[in-house]
């Protein structure tokens, strides 16, 4: 009583395709690889978010902005 035979796979499939019909079902995984890939384009994203802060200008101790600046414009 705790496992299932073929006969009942069988019925259950006949269910739901009789519920989704055959065009849906694909319909369905379709929608549900998009989400995945959204999803995975998603952290992608967040990942660069989180590089692109993570570098940082490094400036010396003694180095005031008006001094970078001069030495930018200089060159």
């Amino acid at each position: 009583m705790g496992s299932f035979s073929i006969w009942h796979w069988l019925i259950v499939l006949v269910i739901v395709l009789l519920v989704f019909g055959r065009g849906k079902i694909p319909e369905l995984m379709g929608d549900m690889a998009k989400g995945i890939k959204s999803f995975k384009k998603g952290i992608a994203d967040d990942e660069e978010d989180v590089a692109e802060a993570k570098r940082t200008v490094e400036h010396r101790p003694d180095e005031t902005v008006e001094a970078s600046r001069e030495k930018t414009s200089k060159s």
